[in-house]
């Protein structure tokens, strides 16, 4: 076994973040990350907030259902958007991960790896999904997807898959920072996108890459990831 494969997911607040799926949870990481980049990277590891005391600028929440007040921000449209595209992506990785764990195609630490991550990605799509809704959007409807033949039979087919899928997330989500206009779901992404980025590090050591292959964060535009995803995407 790996050490470094190890660290890389034995760390609390990749898993503390993934299993805090309700809006709730979500938004009030989103908060903890949003208040700046100094915080962006601890943010996620700090439990100790109080759940009913309010962020600054932020609307009280209700006793009874943990809901928003009727008054609270206004969402743009785009941001919505924004969140639906990055729901679409989820639902594919989520998929692919749990199609992975099903065929039970690695074994041994491989395996915990993917199921890690399995439930990252199924965590990330249930707050998007709720966190859509209660902002008054509609979540888009999750496809169907097909995979080319032996993905699920050929171990290193399935982490090259993997590795690709992941990247390609990280470039996702950092390509639409500068279009996010609200704090609280540029937050979130940021949470996010953070999570992303240790799944394509410990997939890149896995297959033979470089798990840290440039300082900056690369960065692809909606239509590129979309194009890139519609191959597996089958209705």
């Amino acid at each position: 076994m790996d050490a470094t494969e190890k660290e890389l997911f034995d760390g609390e607040p990749v898993i503390e973040f993934a299993r805090e799926s309700d809006r709730r949870g979500f938004l009030k990481y989103a908060r903890i990350v949003g208040v700046g980049g100094a915080l962006a990277m601890a943010g996620v590891a700090c439990g100790g907030e109080d759940e009913d005391a309010p962020a600054a600028g932020a609307s009280p929440t209700s006793e009874d259902d943990g809901e928003e007040s009727p008054d609270g921000p206004k969402v743009p449209q785009g941001d919505l958007d924004i969140l639906n595209y990055a729901l679409t992506l989820e639902y594919l990785e989520a998929d692919f991960y749990a199609n992975g764990v099903k065929s039970k195609v690695t074994s041994g630490r491989e395996a915990e790896i993917v199921q890690a991550i399995a439930d990252h990605e199924e965590a990330h799509v249930g707050a998007l999904t709720s966190t859509i809704t209660d902002l008054g959007g509609e979540p888009v409807a999750e496809p169907t997807f097909k995979y080319p033949p032996g993905t699920f039979d050929d171990k290193a087919k399935f982490l090259a898959t993997a590795s690709v899928f992941e990247e390609l997330g990280v470039k996702a989500y950092h390509g639409q920072v500068t279009e996010i206009q609200t704090p609280e779901i540029l937050g979130a992404a940021a949470s996010i996108a953070g999570v992303e980025s240790r799944h394509a590090a410990v997939l890149a050591k896995l297959t033979g890459g470089k798990p840290f292959p440039s300082p900056v964060e690369g960065t692809l535009p909606m239509e590129e990831v979309l194009k890139a995803a519609t191959p597996f995407i089958k209705s």
